[in-house]
Formats: structure tokens, C-alpha cells, sequence
């Protein structure tokens, strides 16, 4: 029998992806019309006035070799935010190299490891903690592994320690306090003050945190009394063996670097709040931390260099997903169809009133996301439509770049063209049929509750 044409498609690369929208954004400036809103200084920033756009009527249309020459002029103009990623990969990579999260997370599982409720509760808000902080992802994927055979020594099946990994990474990307990638980039692109508004991202993280638990632990509860309820019931996953008799030890060391990695972040978030630092500064700050946890962890100099080249390159197609997802606006910038589309946008948004228009945004990058998952990407290819039109639509820019990372982070748990679960999905053995049946009920309760958030948000006027 002849396989159906579309059980053949496979998703392209995301770096395609994006240089197809480069090609899309092109051919909309031929067909889309040019236009332009009035702006004005507001705060130091600049924001565009409702109620002035207007039809540009003699605007050029652009070359096809726009589409080559926008690329190198978008790296130079995303340098700041590509040579911050670098920096980040390296510092994260020498962390890791001493030991210091290995460690952390060993000594929770073994000490919780007879506590199904409480292991899974800890578990899954030190992965949020951890996504939320410091942008950490592919750095769980070694602990599938141990949870699953964890897991499976508690009459639990896989799919629960599948669940614990990614559901802890997706809300921490999506209540993200500081994460380097994401909120970075996007209050960045938004032209907001680096790390704004973290409070009430951290405030809402436990009770996302909360929603997830509570989701894996109904189900592992179901596993448990009843194992044929299990959607892994007849699958057989790769053979984890028995859990690790003993973990790193974690010693006076780790803790150390652990507790420098919380100063280090404290001295970036008061020197952005009081002394304008920026991307500079944060990245020096970074070097600082990465130079001491080395010492600390006894890392000599020649590793630390080869682990921050390791880390470095780790982020290197995170890096030019940067770079070309910069290239798409501005090639609508180049072609005046920027203002257009916000315009367009916030016509039928602006019907709903600013409360549900927040919830309209957030809804808007959820889809988005399927096509770019990058969450660096994602951010320099939707603030440029999303910051301006936060303006028009009443609310402030604040809830834009919440919007996006509600879209971005919880979507991630899902969306197949992200890199990180399908990694965790192979390395435990779980079909993706599987695991949508198992998230596709969470990420509509995270999504419900989002959207509460968002409302409450714009009522209460975060900013």
C-alpha cells in the first residue's frame, strides 16, 4: 500500500522555516500597503500614537536581494543579544562541568525518592526554578533516565517521569523571571528595562507550578492503583536499569557555586534597577561567575576554556536563529508594512476591550510558537508586531512580552518542532501520540489559568 503524501512531510528545519518568512515578509511588501504611525518619546521610549496611521503612497518596493543582504545587517543589529547567548552557554557549561546541578538534583531524588507526592511536587519546581532563573532546558535531559527508573521502583510508569521533566521546564519558561533567552530578548526587542516586572512573574510561578503537579500526580495516582491505566501500558521503554545506588555528593563546593550563581543574578538584577546596566554589564557579570565557579569547583583554566567553548557552540544555532528571525522585521521595516500589520492586528483586537485583547495576544503566540519554537527567535520575530501593538490596544508593553512568554514556554511542552521534547520523548522511549493525550488537558489548564493571569494583569495595570 502507497503511504499517504502527507504521512511524508516532515517539518522543515527552523532556520528554513524562518528564512521561508523572510520570503513571506518580502513578497508582503509588494502586496501589502506601505504605511506609518505617528511616535512620540514616552518614559524614554519610543511608542506609537493611536489613531494617526496613514497609507505611505510613494514608498519603493524592495529588491529580491533584500533577502540576502538583511541577514548579515540583522546579526549586526541582534550582536548584543547573539554575543549575550554566547557568553550564557559558556558560563552555564563550565556550572555544569563542576558538578554543582548534577549534584543539586541527585540529592533530591535520592532523598525523595520514597515521597511519589513530594518528589514530584520538588522535582518539577526545581526544573521550573531552574527554566525560570537561568533559561535551563536541555540540561534535564540526563535526569530522564534516573526519574524513569525512579519512577518505575514506585509502581509509576515513564510517561510520569517524562511528565515531571517537561512540565517543569515549560512553565518555567512560560512564568520566566529572568530567563537569559527569553525574557531578555523580548523586554529587549520591547524596549523595556532588563529583568522589569520579574516580582509578579515569580509570584504567579507557584501556583503554575501548583496546576502541573497536581496534573502529573492525579495521573500517577491513577498508574498506581491501576496499571493498565497507564498510557504506556504495552509499550516498552529503553531499559534505565535500577536507580543509581549513590549520587554526587553535594559537597560545601557545590552549594557555594550554587549560591553564587543567586548573588550573581541579585548584583545584575540591582545594577539594571540602579545603575542602567544592560547586556554589557549582565554578561560581564556572567564572565565574573563563571570565572569563580570554576575556582570554586577546582575546574583549571585549560577545561574551564574547552567547557565554555563547549557551551558557546551548544548556542550557536540558537545564535543565528537570532540573527535571521531579526531579518524578518526588518525586511517589513525596509518596506514600511510593519505599521500596517499592527494596524490590521489591532483592529479586531481592539473590538474585545484591552482585557481580552491581552488574552488575544497570548493566544496568537501559543500558534506561532508551532513554527518557531525557539524562544529567542520567536521573541525578535513577534515584539516587533506585539510591543507597538500593546500601544494601541491600551496596554502596556509589559503585557506584551507576558503574552509571549505564556505562548512560547507553555506551548513548548507540546509543539513537535521543538528540539528539547522530542529529544526527552526519544530518550524515554515515549511516543508523541502518547505524550499529547497525556499534556493536551494541562496545556489548556495552563493556558485557562493564563489567561486569568492576563486579565488580572491589565486590570491592575502591569507595567
Amino acid at each position: 500500500m502507497t503511504e499517504a503524501p502527507f504521512m511524508k512531510f516532515k517539518m522543515p528545519h527552523t532556520l528554513t522555516l524562518l528564512f521561508f518568512l523572510m520570503v513571506a515578509a518580502l513578497i508582503a511588501t509588494w502586496i501589502i500597503p506601505q504605511g506609518q504611525f505617528d511616535s512620540e518619546i514616552v518614559n524614554g521610549r519610543e511608542v506609537v500614537v493611536p489613531g494617526t496611521f496613514e497609507v505611505v503612497d510613494d514608498g519603493e518596493l524592495l529588491s529580491p536581494i533584500t533577502l540576502f543582504t538583511a541577514i548579515p545587517r540583522a546579526f549586526a543589529a541582534a550582536q548584543d543579544i547573539i554575543f549575550f547567548l554566547f557568553i550564557i552557554g559558556g558560563v552555564l557549561a563550565v556550572i555544569r562541568k563542576t558538578g554543582a546541578i548534577d549534584a543539586l538534583l541527585g540529592r533530591l531524588l535520592e532523598n525523595l525518592g520514597g515521597k511519589p507526592g513530594t518528589l514530584i511536587f520538588v522535582t518539577v519546581f526545581v526544573f521550573a526554578l531552574a527554566s525560570s532563573a537561568m533559561g535551563a532546558s536541555a540540561e534535564y535531559i540526563p535526569f530522564v533516565l534516573i526519574l524513569a527508573a525512579l519512577c518505575r521502583t514506585m509502581n509509576m510508569d515513564t510517561m510520569t517521569a517524562v511528565g515531571i521533566v517537561i512540565v517543569g521546564y515549560g512553565i518555567g519558561y512560560g512564568a520566566a523571571a529572568f530567563n537569559q533567552y527569553t525574557v531578555v530578548v523580548a523586554q529587549g526587542v520591547a524596549g523595556l528595562p532588563t529583568y522589569s516586572g520579574w516580582e509578579v512573574r515569580m509570584g504567579i510561578l507557584l501556583p503554575f507550578v501548583l496546576i502541573g503537579t497536581h496534573h502529573i500526580y492525579s495521573y500517577s495516582r491513577k498508574v498506581q492503583l491501576d496499571p493498565s491505566k497507564s498510557l504506556m501500558a504495552g509499550i516498552t521503554p529503553p531499559d534505565a536499569g535500577a536507580p543509581p545506588k549513590s549520587y554526587p555528593k553535594l559537597t560545601f563546593a557545590h552549594v557555594s557555586i550554587l549560591v553564587s550563581f543567586i548573588l550573581a543574578l541579585g548584583i545584575a538584577v540591582w545594577g539594571i534597577a540602579t545603575r542602567g546596566w544592560y547586556l554589557t554589564e549582565l554578561g560581564a557579570a556572567f564572565l565574573v561567575l563563571g570565572v569563580v565557579a570554576a575556582m570554586i569547583g577546582r575546574v583549571g583554566p585549560s577545561l574551564m576554556a574547552r567547557e565554555f567553548v563547549v557551551g558557546a557552540k551548544e548556542l550557536t544555532e540558537t545564535a543565528l536563529l537570532v540573527g535571521v528571525a531579526r531579518g524578518i522585521a526588518l525586511i517589513m521595516e525596509d518596506g514600511q508594512i510593519l505599521h500596517t500589520i499592527v494596524h490590521g492586528l489591532s483592529v479586531p483586537l481592539g473590538t474585545v476591550g484591552p482585557e481580552l485583547a491581552g488574552v488575544g495576544m497570548m493566544i496568537m503566540q501559543t500558534i506561532l510558537n508551532l513554527f518557531v519554537p525557539s524562544g529567542s527567535g520567536q521573541a525578535f520575530v513577534t515584539m516587533p508586531l506585539m510591543a507597538p501593538l500593546s500601544d494601541l490596544l491600551g496596554v502596556s508593553r509589559q503585557i506584551a512580552v507576558q503574552a509571549f512568554l505564556f505562548g512560547d514556554g507553555f506551548a513548548n511542552m507540546i509543539v513537535p518542532t521543538n528540539a528539547v521534547l522530542m529529544g526527552i520523548l526519544g530518550m524515554a522511549g515515549v511516543p508523541y501520540d502518547k505524550w499529547f493525550r497525556f499534556c493536551m488537558p494541562l496545556l489548556l489548564k495552563l493556558l485557562a489559568f493564563a489567561a486569568i493571569c492576563m486579565v488580572a494583569m491589565v486590570m491592575f495595570g502591569y507595567s
